[in-house]
């Protein structure tokens, strides 16, 4: 799945950059969805006292709430990327906001002076207001939301590649870069995508519901010695032989 996001200050076109975007990738067949990230103090998909509230006052859990013509998955709390991710099933995520998150981004802004706060290697183009009137910044590629769609989604399509596991970084940083450092590279063309370690399985996979959980490699190669441990002392254990696990409850 590939996810980029569309980062940038307050009413500098972002959205309209967002919805021209997905309407374009979906032209030429993919599956796009999105997440549009709301920083209002007092924003609310629920209503306190409505019968779904009731149903969290009582479990605390997560809530689903089916209408006639919508169904919300209510959590009250704010799940992180990698959260929302694992529910989506997608070709592309167009992610509005979320400007700190380890992805390739598009930056909108009205002036240089915000492009200058904002633009670092994880930027691969400029669009939103400050298009309208320019037509470069530096080495990105400036372009408008709606007359030049096309070519911007050109852009997504050549530059935006499978997200990263994005683990805490106090967890990995096996690479030797942050995840964010490491989108940079790639953009750069100084690094690969496959050269992602948190990726590569040391010999285990696990799956919960039939999806894979990346582990990072410290807490894979540790997983992988406990497990070994205590199977050395069952009777029929090989040394290089493949070991299957199933659980289930």
């Amino acid at each position: 799945m590939k996810v980029f996001s569309i980062a940038g200050y307050h009413r500098t076109g972002k959205t309209t950059v967002a919805v021209e975007l997905i309407k374009e990738l979906k032209k030429r067949g993919f599956k796009v969805v999105s997440i549009k990230d709301i920083h209002a103090e007092d924003f609310s998909m629920e209503n306190k006292d409505s019968n779904s509230w009731k149903h969290w006052e009582a479990s605390h859990d997560t809530v689903i709430a089916r209408g006639l013509h919508e169904t919300y998955q209510i959590w009250h709390r704010q799940l992180s990327l990698n959260e929302m991710l694992a529910h989506l099933e997608a070709d592309y995520v167009v992610v509005e906001g979320m400007r700190s998150a380890a992805l390739p981004r598009i930056i909108c802004a009205e002036t240089q002076t915000q492009l200058n706060e904002l633009a670092d290697g994880t930027v691969f183009a400029i669009s939103g207001i400050y298009a309208d009137d320019h037509n470069n910044y530096k080495h990105l590629p400036v372009l408008k939301s709606v007359e030049e769609v096309t070519q911007l989604a050109d852009l997504v399509e050549k530059r935006v590649f499978e997200v990263l596991p994005l683990p805490n970084a106090e967890c990995c940083e096996e690479c030797g870069l942050t995840c964010r450092e490491m989108v940079a590279a790639i953009l750069a063309g100084e690094r690969k995508r496959e050269d992602c370690k948190t990726d590569r399985n040391t010999g285990m996979k696990i799956k919960i519901g039939g999806k894979v959980i990346k582990i990072v490699p410290y807490v894979q190669k540790t997983f992988l010695d406990i497990i070994k441990a205590y199977l050395k002392n069952l009777k029929g254990y090989k040394e290089k032989e493949k070991i299957e696990i199933e659980i289930n409850e």
